[in-house]
């Protein structure tokens, strides 16, 4: 709903700061605490260090990193955001569902965080372009977005007319995205039917209760428990022969059928920068928080034909990245 007005702020901060010498001129040692949902070896984790190297951040040198993961359990977050503040961090980077936890921690370290659902629905921050207070970062827009996954999948391809979602309630940006679905999915004439899964093993009882009530789709809300459990999500939906929609092109990229959003590398790459803005003195609430300035539709051709689906001509013309 605000989109436009940030784009031009997004391409600033990737000109005004991309710089490696800025790090190098800086002969104290940079404190960072990573806080992350997801295991110890995420790759928004690896992305967003190596941004920081690219902006001259080595560690050892003139970096230091805390890592804090909870794979996948959210209620070890408000401790290890604890543990983070405690060891003086500078900054602390928080993906995903990891920015409530890091919020309820401190009211003075800094946050920024990689991306996050919908920072001004969910209360994290009080507005886009003035955040105050000691967070900022970047969204990858779930809440705006809803509708036009729905609106995308539902008429993809002709029998689209029952579509399970995918979510698991436990996490934030869950509630205002399920809304502006139900919403949209009463304007669009199409039924929906909730799949919820807080745990792992919940995902095989979900796509059997999708199959037994007849769903001809599935969207998946693509939050830290999705992406966390990604392969295995993808695999039933193979194995069930379900035409699925992502909120990411990493799952495309990984074998799904459809995605509709941001690239999210590069909102972890822009993160990295507004890190280093901060460790230079600058205050997370004077910088924006940004949303993504490009947004794709990705479909994997490869996943189609094993579905035996064939997609229209119109959908591939709007497409943005198609694999074959």
């Amino acid at each position: 709903m605000r989109r436009r007005e940030f784009i031009s702020l997004i391409g600033g901060a990737a000109v005004a700061w991309p710089l490696a010498a800025r790090a190098q001129q800086s002969s104290r040692m940079a404190r960072v605490g990573i806080l992350n949902y997801a295991a110890a070896q995420d790759v928004r984790v690896n992305q967003f260090h190596d941004a920081l190297r690219r902006l001259g951040y080595v560690e050892g040198k003139n970096l230091t990193v805390t890592y804090r993961w909870a794979d996948g359990a959210l209620d070890r977050l408000p401790e290890l955001a604890a543990e983070l503040v405690a060891s003086t961090v500078d900054v602390i980077i928080a993906l995903g569902p990891a920015v409530w936890a890091a919020k309820r921690a401190t009211t003075t370290v800094p946050i920024v965080i990689a991306f996050s659902g919908d920072p001004v629905g969910d209360g994290v921050v009080s507005s886009l372009a003035r955040p105050d207070g000691n967070i900022t970062g970047f969204s990858y827009m779930s809440t705006d977005l809803a509708a036009k996954r729905l609106e995308l999948l539902s008429n993809a391809f002709s029998k689209n007319s029952r579509i399970g979602v995918l979510y698991n309630p436990q996490e934030p940006a869950t509630r205002l995205e399920m809304q502006e679905t139900e919403a949209a999915a009463s304007m669009l004439g199409v039924t929906l039917q909730r799949l919820a899964a807080r745990h792992p093993d919940d995902l095989e009882q979900a796509f059997t209760v999708a199959i037994r009530e007849r769903a001809d789709a599935l969207l998946v809300f693509t939050h830290g428990f999705a992406v966390l459990n990604r392969a295995r999500i993808m695999e039933l939906a193979a194995r069930h022969r379900l035409p699925t929609l992502y909120g990411w092109r990493d799952f495309v990229d990984e074998g799904g059928l459809m995605s509709y959003g941001p690239d999210i590398q590069v909102l972890v790459r822009q993160a990295a920068s507004y890190v280093d803005r901060i460790i230079r003195g600058e205050k997370p609430g004077d910088l924006p928080v940004e949303q993504p300035a490009r947004l794709r539709l990705s479909i994997n051709l490869k996943t189609a034909k094993a579905l035996g689906l064939e997609v229209p001509p119109t959908l591939l013309v709007r497409a943005d990245e198609v694999i074959e």
